[in-house]
């Protein structure tokens, strides 16, 4: 057994059915030895696009997703998707090859430094020295990659090392790290802590993050939440652990959030932050937050606790876990006066829109959508304007999936994000809805679908226009407009067709529930393109 053969048998044992990757030389050995396999290799596009697709693999499967590139500008190439899902906590697997061992920093050709270009945003990453180390690094990739907080791992392998060979092969069944043992277990004095405010508190609300769904603690948080009718909100990456028609949940917070949520969060006198980092996005002023109120914050990750709001009760400890433990303790308060006024709230600040009757609606034709969609459908909304209606306006059900780029906020995510998601669930509904901006960042992808079989429902708000930015410059210069006008861009319905896409476009609302049924019922790839207002904006 050579390296690359040993690689392959390793992710056999981890259990891997997919890797999405581009060839070259530096990694031809891997997937020359992965042909004896059946792990399914998916050729995509662009390499960026390979760790998108894994990350959206990793998001619906709830395992690790792969991909595995060539050295030097394949490898740089898959940055930006590396740095995407580290910030939105997503566990990756992420193998570049690499020239000779003894040519590294000979600066010959396509070499590049790639441990040390993503030492910022991977959990860790291994230069491998040795190819009887092989099975150890990779064990030990795949548990750094998917415990704790999760996220990407990458696995730098010289062409010499996937060759050479590999004496008394042993996948190790243990892993056993002296310096990373991230805490699961929460703190009982911090718990009783927490109990006690919340014994204490009047006016409680719990804002959930994207470490809920990631912890898998959805349905133990939802039964702690109900128990003791708390309200909730949630960040951008925490939308999908509540139904929006919840009667408790009390929409998405932030600068893009609904006006009645962050009101909701000024107004509490105990908010509880459930794996969300209290970021810029989320939480744009942390000392309101924390001003005249309890801020109890949990999450796995103690870096992340104080960082950007100093809370009076820090509870490090895996999601689960701690609300088990928290479900356990006694607990009596009334809510149900501060649900009265937060309804007032909900009620007085609802934004009223006024669209162009004109052109299509996004409230109106999300709305529409999501809630012809199955219960259990995956929704990928991309990066822009998009996104913001998504978030605002998409109904998500019991087993809804919704998935986005929220950390990084990175264009052209949906589309590849779609293949993985199919892949990990093909019998689940997933439809991928972007800008036409952003599916020109990935439109190259539809090949990868229709080459591998795979269904693809792709949604593209056609406004000519870079939306977000065009509506920033539109209150921060005074509609002095600057490289956002996406003239010039192709006809999508002979773009589509070249891809034996079928297409459909709905131009204002006359007939919009006919043509989503006609989009959700077609059994072959299907682009829907949905003309919406060039001046639209998300704040109105």
């Amino acid at each position: 057994m050579n390296g690359a053969e040993a690689i392959v048998r390793c992710l056999e044992e981890e259990g891997v059915k997919y890797v999405f990757g581009y060839p070259g030389v530096a990694i031809c050995p891997f997937y020359n030895s992965i042909l004896d396999s059946d792990i399914k290799t998916i050729l995509v596009r662009t390499e960026q696009n390979a760790a998108h697709a894994a990350s959206g693999l990793a998001r619906i499967s709830g395992k690790p997703g792969v991909c595995a590139v060539t050295s030097g500008p394949g490898a740089t190439n898959i940055i930006t998707g590396i740095a995407t899902a580290y910030a939105d906590s997503i566990p990756l697997i992420v193998i570049t090859g690499q020239v000779k061992s003894d040519l590294i920093g000979s600066d010959v050709f396509q070499e590049a430094d790639i441990t040390g270009a993503v030492e910022s945003f991977v959990k860790y990453s291994y230069l491998v020295k040795n190819a009887d180390d092989l099975p150890r690094i990779i064990k030990e990739a795949f548990h750094i990659a998917d415990s704790g907080r999760r996220g990407p791992v990458l696995i730098d392998i010289p062409i010499d090392i996937q060759n050479a060979p590999v004496k008394n092969f042993k996948y190790p069944e243990t892993v056993a790290l002296r310096t990373y043992k991230p805490t699961v277990k929460g703190n009982s004095a911090q718990i009783k802590k927490v109990i006690k405010e919340l014994q204490k508190a009047k006016k409680p609300i719990i804002c959930l993050g994207g470490g809920v769904k990631l912890g898998k603690a959805g349905a133990v948080v939802l039964d702690f939440v109900h128990k003791h009718k708390i309200p909730v909100v949630t960040t951008m990456m925490g939308i999908g652990t509540i139904e929006t028609e919840d009667p408790l949940y009390f929409g998405m917070v932030g600068n893009n959030g609904k006006p009645y949520a962050n009101k909701a969060m000024n107004e509490a006198d105990v908010i509880m932050m459930v794996g969300a980092r209290v970021a810029d996005r989320a939480i744009s002023q942390p000392d309101l937050i924390t001003k005249d109120k309890v801020l109890i914050h949990i999450d796995v990750d103690p870096a992340e606790i104080g960082k950007n709001a100093v809370s009076s009760i820090p509870l490090v400890g895996d999601c689960k876990a701690v609300f088990d433990d928290l479900t356990d303790e006694e607990l009596s308060i009334d809510t149900s006066k501060w649900i009265s006024e937060l309804k007032a709230f909900k009620k007085e600040l609802a934004v009223k829109r006024n669209p162009n009757k004109a052109y299509v609606d996004p409230q109106g034709f999300i709305e529409t959508l999501t809630d012809k969609l199955k219960d259990n459908a995956v929704y990928i909304a991309d990066v822009g304007q998009n996104q913001i209606f998504s978030c605002a306006y998409a109904k998500i059900k019991k087993n809804t999936s919704f998935l986005t780029s929220g950390g990084m906020g990175t264009m052209g995510y949906s589309i590849p994000a779609a293949l993985g998601a199919k892949l990990a669930d093909p019998k689940r509904q997933v439809v991928a809805v972007c800008g036409d901006g952003s599916f020109q960042m990935s439109m190259m992808e539809l090949a990868t679908f229709r080459q591998f079989g795979v269904n693809a429902k792709i949604i593209v708000f056609n406004n000519t226009y870079l939306g977000m930015v065009r509506e920033y410059q539109h209150y921060s210069y005074k509609d002095n407009y600057s490289m956002v006008s996406l003239e010039g861009s192709p006809d999508l319905e002979k773009l589509v067709s070249a891809y034996d896409f079928d297409y459909l476009r709905l131009k204002d609302m006359k007939k919009l529930e006919e043509t989503i049924d006609s989009f959700i019922s077609d059994k072959n790839n299907v682009l829907l393109e949905v003309m919406i207002d060039p001046m639209d904006l998300v704040k109105q």
